[in-house]
């Protein structure tokens, strides 16, 4: 049966109920340590190095304000897995048409290639810095990180968990250290807490800080891992979850603000104090780090980027393997989603690498940050929507004070975003050569603004939203008055191995004396794929007389069959041979090849299930 929970190969898998005292608030700490890595990835010390060298300490308030609604968010979104029991893509699912799920999908594997594009760019980077190998190398050996996913996650959760809060570690004690090696000044640090108004650059780079910090995936990610502990579905033991997650997200959402404002204040210390305003670049960083302190401090920085990057790869594979299960229902192998979206990432990483040279990369960076900022109104509409809802929620719906805060928090992010977006734009199309932004960038935003719109708007609208299945599969049915049935017409798809004889004798007792057996072979030489029945080799006049040999034997035995013998491509002659013969019932032999096998031979049972509308019986 196939399984429907978020994460289910870990779901449910941490165990709450035997412990007591602090031992029990351990027990819910972790998820919000994996969602933590993602605010002080590679994305965010681009975001954060290009704002503290180029304005100081000026942009302090805006990490503390991202901080603030990344806080709120996070407890929304653990609030919606704990009480609902779903995610955010699965609660986006249900609620909303199948046609607005496919684009919202889109998107939110947008928001996690230009995440994986930030880890990929910070791993290369860290891996230079710390051995001097080349970007383009580097680049290429993150296609094997692959291999650390699919162990962390055959260890359990508990084991993912401890290497994530290990890479924490290391890089909260990296910036401690340099903390002390910068001295940086207090005063003007407390001054940075003081809001300003934005613009031009410093407006692009507060947006690229808020995507860095508030990341869409991780609002998708968070829902799903707090259903990874097992807790009591009363009133009282979901109120304990709440609480002891949300204990969870403060403490590993804080640590994250303090990594955040460390680089800005390092950035701003080490290079905006001394008039090196356009250190955008992390390896620019580095070089004046080395030229400033000497060799400690660029290789705790080299060390923690690392860190860094490696940790927010594992949480990324999650989180796309979260939107793909719950907004179009497709479950495909760990490994095979995290190499499809290295892959998509390192095209525009190599792309960007080849064609402007490694110096583009810190723009590309950025640009990555401020993509998932753009993508972020549809994961934060829905969330609200969701754990507003008092139907649904009941008594853990959220307060009026927390609704008015969070869509204040939706507003203000959108608001920038359209700023940004109307700048940007408005900067292109003074360009001289600019017809692409009327054929590709002006539809793709009309199109962008509609949907965020019908995302709003819809759960307002839709008046049966509350009586809308909330089930993964739907209701279960009933049974009713259980018939025999019989088939008069059954098809024996066989290859004379070993196995047609156990194919034969189930296929025999379906059936019995009364029904008619169609024996069918299909010969798939070289000749029979390019000739069809008019091949007259070896093999098929040998195969001939095999299906006639069951059918004198099948007939000796009292049971009627008629012999097929088809050409060329296994699965698709046997659902033709099964379909223009009415065929009731059509059993099968499986080898039970798997993996390579599998890729080398092809898996034929699976493709004729897929071509025919009667029932296949498969035989071991």
């Amino acid at each position: 049966m196939a399984k429907t929970e978020s994460l289910s190969e870990v779901h449910q898998s941490v165990s709450t109920d035997k412990r007591k005292g602090w031992r029990r608030i351990l027990a819910f700490i972790g998820p919000a340590y994996l969602i933590s890595v993602g605010y002080m990835d590679p994305g965010n010390w681009a975001t954060d190095l290009a704002g503290g060298s180029k304005f100081g300490y000026q942009l302090i308030w805006v990490l503390l304000m991202s901080n603030l609604i990344a806080l709120l968010l996070q407890s929304l979104s653990a609030r919606l897995g704990i009480v609902r029991g779903l995610d955010l893509a699965q609660a986006s699912k249900h609620a909303y048409p199948r046609w607005a799920n496919i684009p919202l999908f889109g998107l939110a594997q947008t928001a996690i290639i230009a995440c994986d594009l930030a880890e990929i760019i910070g791993m290369a980077i860290g891996l230079q810095l710390l051995f001097g190998l080349p970007l383009i190398w580097g680049i290429s050996i993150t296609i094997f990180d692959t291999i650390l996913l699919l162990f962390l996650l055959n260890k359990g959760m508990r084991a993912m968990e401890g290497f994530i809060v290990s890479m924490v570690f290391i890089v909260g004690i990296s910036f401690l250290v340099e903390m002390f090696i910068v001295e940086p000044s207090l005063k003007e640090i407390a001054k940075g807490f003081e809001p300003s108004v934005l613009g031009g650059d410093a407006l692009y780079i507060a947006i690229g800080i808020i995507g860095a910090t508030v990341m869409p995936h991780n609002l998708y990610l968070h829902s799903s891992l707090v259903q990874t502990r097992k807790i009591e579905r009363t009133n009282k033991g979901i109120k304990e979850a709440l609480k002891f997650n949300l204990i969870d997200t403060t403490v590993a959402l804080n640590l994250a603000f303090f990594v955040n404002a460390a680089i800005l204040i390092l950035a701003a210390a080490a290079f905006y104090k001394n008039g090196l305003h356009e250190v955008a670049e992390i390896q620019d960083a580095h070089k004046l780090l080395s030229n400033i302190f000497g060799n400690v401090a660029p290789a705790l920085f080299a060390i923690a980027l690392i860190a860094a990057g490696q940790s927010s790869t594992v949480t990324g594979t999650l989180a796309g393997q979260i939107i793909m299960e719950g907004h179009i229902n497709l479950r495909i192998q760990p490994w095979l989603r995290r190499l499809i979206t290295r892959l998509l990432a390192i095209v525009p990483a190599f792309f960007t690498i080849l064609h402007y040279g490694d110096d583009a990369l810190g723009g590309l960076l950025v640009l990555s940050q401020v993509v998932l900022s753009l993508q972020l109104g549809f994961a934060v509409i829905p969330l609200i929507h969701f754990t507003s809802d008092k139907k649904l929620m009941k008594d853990f719906a959220i307060k009026t004070w927390v609704k008015i805060l969070a869509w204040a928090s939706a507003l203000a992010i959108i608001a920038l975003n359209v700023k940004l977006v109307i700048e940007e734009v408005g900067g292109w199309a003074q360009e001289a050569n600019n017809w692409w932004i009327y054929v590709v960038v002006v539809p793709a935003l009309i199109f962008i603004v509609l949907l965020l719109l019908y995302v709003f708007f819809h759960p307002l609208l839709e008046k049966k939203m509350s009586s809308k299945q909330m089930v993964p599969h739907g209701n279960a049915l009933d049974i009713g008055k259980i018939e025999k049935i019989s088939y008069s017409r059954i098809g024996i798809a066989v290859d004379f191995s070993k196995n047609d004889r156990n194919t034969i004798r189930h296929a025999l007792i379906q059936g019995g004396k009364d029904a008619h057996y169609f024996l069918i072979h299909v010969v798939e030489t070289a000749a029979a794929r390019y000739h069809g029945n008019e091949v007259m080799d070896h093999e098929t006049q040998s195969d001939r007389q095999n299906l006639e040999k069951y059918r004198t034997n099948l007939e000796d035995l009292g049971y009627d069959s008629t012999p097929f013998i088809g050409f060329g491509s296994t699965a698709k002659e046997i659902a033709d041979i099964s379909n223009k013969n009415d065929l009731e019932l059509l059993v099968m032999g499986a080898h039970g090849h798997k993996g390579l096998k599998d890729l080398i031979f092809g898996t034929t049972v699976d493709s004729v299930r897929h071509k025919v509308n009667i029932p296949v019986l498969i035989i071991r």
